[in-house]
């Protein structure tokens, strides 16, 4: 007798502890959806093509805030000193539209390139990234022996 009455207050406590999680993820997902949303009108990912060495390309990522609340973006970090970044530095108002421009300088970098530029912002998750990527055609170095004569 004593042994089923122990499991009966063994499942009565873990009927009672699965509750208390699900009305603490409740309480998180309200605190989330009232958080700023940076969402991106276009794409994460901008590809510049096929540019020649020494040329600069300027992006434009538009975004709006749909939280309930006003979005900060704390800082924007860049893969590269290649890749500057600017962007707004006061709130952006729920439902309001924004964008961060991006410049690529492509000197001395021929090849491939893709550039990361992440934003981090008062939203959950804190950071997003975005991408810059082509490719960088080189410039003929002109010939040390024939640029003499």
């Amino acid at each position: 007798m004593k042994k089923i009455a122990l499991f009966a207050f063994l499942g009565i406590a873990v009927a009672f502890s699965g509750c208390s999680k699900n009305e603490k993820s409740g309480e998180e997902k309200q605190a989330n959806s009232k958080l700023p949303v940076f969402a991106l009108i276009d794409s994460t990912e901008y590809d510049f093509g096929t540019i020649k060495e020494g040329a600069i390309v300027e992006h434009e990522f538009k975004f709006r805030n749909d939280g309930e609340y006003p979005l900060i973006l704390n800082n924007i970090s860049s893969s590269c000193g290649c890749t500057t970044p600017e962007w707004p530095k006061d709130p952006i108002e729920p439902k309001q539209t924004s964008s961060i421009k991006v410049r690529f300088d492509s000197k001395h970098k021929a090849g491939p390139q893709v550039k990361t530029i992440t934003v981090y912002a008062n939203t959950e998750p804190a950071n997003t990234e975005l991408r810059l990527k082509g490719i960088v055609n080189a410039v003929p170095q002109p010939d040390s022996t024939t640029a003499k004569k």
